[in-house]
């Protein structure tokens, strides 16, 4: 935990009692401050009251003594329309922040030197902050990650030299800290997104944009730039006199780093150095995820890790659950969870990744369907379609590609495992990728993509995958 000493002596509300907003009153109470906890939800404020908080509906007490408000990101800051405590707070004339601009206070007032990366982006923000601090925990630091990919910010170990926080952070978690100063920024990509709790796609963008804009004067900032939002960003913060490394998927840059035909390349003044081979690399398949490689790999060199670590380091990097996830093999048929492909465009990336695809999808539909993926029809050996979305699905895909409603996950694995292995395809890719929410039939992604993994491990011969 990192105890939050500059709200020493003084009363502070916290708003949102799940998990960040608790180790937000944790963190407070343990730098000296008074807590007065809330939240909309009563179950929230009992677990808050069970573990020692003073908690009140604050929509009923003075605020006269509030230093400031402690906003959980979930709440609405501007758009559709701040949510009460937010008015409240601003009528009190207090300051309204969140757990990362807590981070960033304790930081520089007990380790500013201290090397904290920050990743955001519209896509591949998880993926690239799970490569980054596996990159840098192969190279030998104390690792620390945390924020938006699961681990509150503030339940990490305190900011010290020699230890690297790495941490993920969504535009409502950058809206919450004014003062985000990471001595690495990386700005992936941004496309349309949460425009309901931002306004505008324009609004959006300049959220996402102050995390490298905020980059220490002598750290670096890293902004992937195939498209046109982040090409602006990227030429505003060279004008600002930042230093800003580029990244392209889709481009050769004459400065910055770029991918082609599966290698990492740096090119500055002229010169173009190879930095490392993706190919081969499972967990990393696909050019989103060639992306992430190349935005992580300029984190490393930013840091001064050596391209024998960093390959090394790509090549031992297992991937995330239910991103991209192999789960086993059986014979020749590779099976792959992307349960988190829960909308077309995340399907997309998927299925752009393997040629021979036995494709397992459906779910609680989005708006748009599977209209927009016909250019990956051709790479659909046979669909196998479930929940609520199966018939819709079914008509998309018409005849041009098989499919049969199977209509609940077992029965889908277990067709789509049987056609693969029968297809007499080299290398046949059964994919759990269902471009659709799992609200249906699961809680959640991670509960169908848990299901898929137990039902695909427990066929008889399914051998793990082993990441070279």
């Amino acid at each position: 935990m990192i105890p939050v000493t500059s709200f020493a002596g003084k009363t502070v509300a916290v708003f949102g009692l799940g998990g960040s907003g608790l180790a937000s009153c944790h963190a407070l109470k343990a730098g000296g401050a008074e807590v007065i906890a809330g939240d909309d939800s009563a179950d929230n404020i009992a677990k808050a009251a069970q573990a020692g908080f003073t908690t009140a509906d604050l929509r009923t007490i003075s605020w006269s003594n509030f230093a400031a408000l402690i906003l959980t990101p979930g709440a609405p800051l501007t758009h559709p329309a701040p949510h009460w405590s937010v008015l409240m707070a601003r009528q009190a004339g207090i300051e309204v922040i969140g757990d990362v601009e807590l981070f960033c206070r304790e930081r520089r007032r007990h380790a500013p030197d201290a090397p904290f990366v920050a990743i955001t982006g519209t896509n591949g923000k998880s993926t690239t902050t799970a490569l980054i601090a596996h990159l840098i925990d192969v190279a030998g630091y104390d690792t620390q990650m945390g924020g938006n990919i699961g681990t509150a910010i503030l339940s990490l170990e305190p900011p010290r030299m020699g230890r690297v926080h790495v941490v993920e952070m969504s535009s409502y978690q950058i809206d919450l800290a004014p003062s985000l100063d990471p001595s690495v920024g990386i700005l992936l990509n941004i496309s349309e997104d949460h425009i309901d709790r931002h306004g505008t796609l324009e609004h959006y963008a300049a959220v996402k944009a102050r995390l490298v804009a905020g980059v220490q004067p002598q750290g670096t900032s890293i902004v992937g730039v195939d498209d046109g939002w982040c090409r602006n960003i990227a030429d505003r913060l060279d004008q600002a006199g930042k230093r800003v490394v580029r990244i392209s998927v889709k481009n050769p840059l004459p400065d910055g780093i770029y991918v082609e035909r599966e290698t990492i390349v740096q090119a500055a003044g002229g010169a173009r150095n190879e930095v490392a081979r993706l190919g081969g690399i499972g967990s990393l398949r696909g050019l989103h995820n060639a992306q992430n490689a190349a935005c992580a790999s300029a984190c490393a060199l930013a840091m001064g890790i050596s391209t024998d670590i960093l390959q090394n380091g790509l090549r031992s990097f297992p991937g995330l659950a239910h991103r991209m996830e192999q789960v086993g093999r059986r014979g020749n048929v590779l099976f792959v969870n992307d349960s988190k492909g829960t909308n077309a465009d995340a399907a997309a990336h998927a299925l752009s990744s393997f040629a021979d695809i036995f494709w397992i999808a459906g779910g609680k539909p989005k708006q748009g369907g599977i209209t927009g993926l016909a250019e990956y029809f051709p790479r659909i050996r046979k669909a196998y379609l479930i929940g609520e979305a199966a018939q819709e699905f079914a008509g998309t895909l018409g005849e041009r590609v098989p499919h049969e409603i199977s209509e609940t996950l077992d029965v889908a694995v277990a067709s789509a495992a049987r056609d693969a292995e029968a297809s007499g395809i080299a290398d046949p890719v059964v994919l759990l990728s269902p471009a659709c929410a799992s609200f249906d039939q699961y809680r959640n992604f991670e509960i169908r993509g848990t299901k898929f993994r137990d039902l695909v491990t427990a066929m008889p011969g399914v051998k793990p995958v082993v990441q070279l």
